[in-house]
């Protein structure tokens, strides 16, 4: 299972490559053709939006694949809350280097940032209910480690990383079933035949089928799936704690209070990764050195 718990996470390196390879191609004719090998520069990450802070780490990386002299000195730390004006961060180091990576290393930054920032105001808004919320798989192909990561940086927890991670039986797979009891009957004796520990996961649509998933054996947490607010009230009041209660299905930062107030214990949201508004950071070159490279 990825759990994405670490920068060392070997499929990050793997996208950071995958981006430079992408922006770079078969070099930088810009940065050749004004720059020296030895020239070395500084600059600094500029925040120009209202914020948290996510991925200066993970543009420290960047830069560290483009050219091993350069450092990045954190001046705050990522899931800080962060204004216009505040430096997030200075870099030295070759001047090649530094401009090789600025643009791959903002796509993350601000990426980053601006899911964190986003699944913070959802965290805010929910506060004292209880209710926790979490991402989905709506991530940007590749980048999902990435994305779940910012999600974790801004107050929020991590639904499954993949189809590998726990069973999520939805419409689709009850349809192809034949119902809610089949389908889990089905993937209880998957699982017992190949002796894998997973937790059962049933998407609902309305209160027979969340009664029909509570009548099974081994489910460990409800989906209600495009409830209202009256409906799912009711449907936590009949689960009574038996399993966890997950709401999903166009929920907004308007209207999540309403449904953590009915007792769910997890709001999961979509839109925290799959339709990111990047915060806005900018890198500036404050000094340059022509030809005193190491």
């Amino acid at each position: 299972m990825n759990t994405g718990d670490s920068l060392n996470d070997s499929s990050i390196g793997r996208v950071i490559e995958l981006a430079l390879m992408e922006d770079i191609g078969l070099g930088d004719i810009t940065g050749d053709a004004i720059l020296e090998e030895t020239d070395l520069a500084a600059a600094e990450f500029l925040c120009k939006g209202e914020g948290i802070v996510a991925g200066i780490d993970v543009a420290g990386i960047v830069f560290s694949y483009c050219d091993h002299s350069i450092t990045l000195h954190r001046l705050v730390q990522d899931g800080s809350a962060v204004n216009p004006g505040l430096v997030l961060a200075r870099i030295d180091g070759n001047a090649k280097g530094i401009l090789r990576g600025e643009r791959t290393a903002l796509n993350f930054l601000q990426r980053m940032s601006g899911i964190a920032t986003l699944t913070g105001r959802f965290v805010r808004a929910v506060a004292g209910t209880g209710a926790k919320i979490t991402d989905t798989r709506k991530t940007a192909p590749g980048l999902r480690a990435l994305d779940k990561m910012a999600v974790r940086l801004g107050g929020g927890v991590n639904h499954r990383f993949g189809l590998d991670d726990m069973v999520l039986i939805k419409d689709n797979h009850i349809v192809a079933a034949g119902g809610i009891a089949a389908a889990v009957t089905r993937c209880r004796r998957y699982l017992g035949e190949r002796r894998v520990e997973a937790r059962i996961e049933v998407e609902t649509k309305n209160l027979a089928e969340v009664d029909e998933a509570l009548s099974c054996t081994g489910v460990g947490r409800i989906m209600l799936d495009n409830f209202d607010t009256g409906t799912m009230k009711k449907a936590v009041e009949r689960i009574g704690r038996r399993v966890e209660v997950e709401a999903s299905g166009g929920i907004t930062l308007d209207t999540v209070r309403t449904c953590a107030e009915t007792g769910v214990d997890f709001i999961s949201v979509g839109a925290l990764t799959h339709s990111v508004k990047a915060l806005d950071i900018s890198l500036e070159l404050t000094q340059t050195a022509r030809g005193r490279a190491h």
